[in-house]
């Protein structure tokens, strides 16, 4: 058997933990669902039998869904950041999670139909708003302020000025 990681992040779902393991399987590379292990009784949102939780990798990391029920949501105090090479990327992670039953949000946020949040964030992006001119760094900053979905030649255009 391989050694469990020291640390997995453990995500809390409403029963729907193996459906988002799988579309993150399927959506992001380096991601797979490793192990579904059903309840060995019952549980306070569950029945034994029904899955109790999923270890799942997403880009490399370790998780754990854990099918705890309704009592606690998500929120954007934790997010997946995703790095992106260019528009291309950019956009085929945004569309699948926002056309997967997700929402947009602003600077490069959406969250996921189970109420994950993932930042969609470019290298170009990155590399702006931490210029050495901190004009151009500005300038593309609050070019981002104004998105959803970052738009990389917009941020360039507003880094050049």
């Amino acid at each position: 058997m391989e050694k469990p990681a020291k640390n997995t992040i453990c995500l809390w779902y409403d029963g729907t933990a193996e459906d988002a393991a799988r579309f993150y399987a399927e959506t992001f590379p380096d991601s797979s669902v490793d192990a579904v292990h059903h309840a060995p009784g019952d549980f306070p949102s569950g029945k034994q039998g029904d899955v109790l939780t999923v270890e799942f990798t997403v880009m490399g990391i370790p998780c754990l869904g854990l099918n705890g029920g309704p009592a606690f949501k998500h929120n954007e105090a934790f997010s997946f950041q995703v790095a992106t090479v260019d528009q291309a990327e950019t956009d085929r992670y945004w569309n699948a999670i926002v056309g997967n039953g997700g929402q947009e949000s602003a600077c490069g946020w959406c969250r996921d139909k189970w109420g994950v949040s993932w930042q969609i964030t470019p290298l170009a992006l990155t590399k702006a708003v931490t210029d050495a001119d901190p004009a151009a760094a500005k300038r593309a900053f609050d070019a981002m302020m104004q998105m959803k979905k970052i738009d990389i030649a917009a941020i360039e255009a507003a880094r050049r000025g």
